[in-house]
């Protein structure tokens, strides 16, 4: 089961890479989910999953305040909101557009009123560097 895990660890991170560089792949819904199957796999793939810079610029702050910056958070929902205005039109059924509106302002309040806004990243300054 663990080795299940961890090849999942490895497909969801492998999306979420691409995710990071292509607009229509969001990237944090498959960086959380490769950091769910790392954790469940093995010790050693999740301290080296949490070390990589796709974890550190896209989770970090999420993980450890369930915050995100307001940046993110716009960058987030205009790319996931582009591709559900896309199937919007596309779609002639009135019931998937009536899902779609919905989905869209599901979406809207989650990340308003449920995840909390972080301040702006500011720059880490090095323990060693403070002597």
């Amino acid at each position: 089961m663990k080795h299940l895990c961890v090849a999942l660890g490895f497909f969801f991170f492998g999306l979420g890479t691409i995710g990071a560089f292509l607009p229509v792949l969001p990237t944090v819904p498959f960086l959380l989910l490769a950091a769910y199957f790392f954790a469940k796999g093995s010790k050693r793939f999740n301290d080296w999953f949490i070390a990589t810079k796709l974890y550190q610029a896209h989770l970090e702050s999420f993980v450890r305040d369930r915050a995100m910056p307001l940046r993110s958070k716009l960058w987030i929902l205009f790319y996931a909101s582009s591709m559900l205005l896309f199937a919007f039109f596309m779609m002639k059924n009135i019931y998937g557009r009536v899902f779609i509106l919905a989905l869209m302002a599901f979406k809207y309040y989650y990340f308003f009123f449920r995840i909390k806004t972080a301040p702006p990243e500011t720059e880490k300054i090095p323990a060693h560097a403070e002597e």
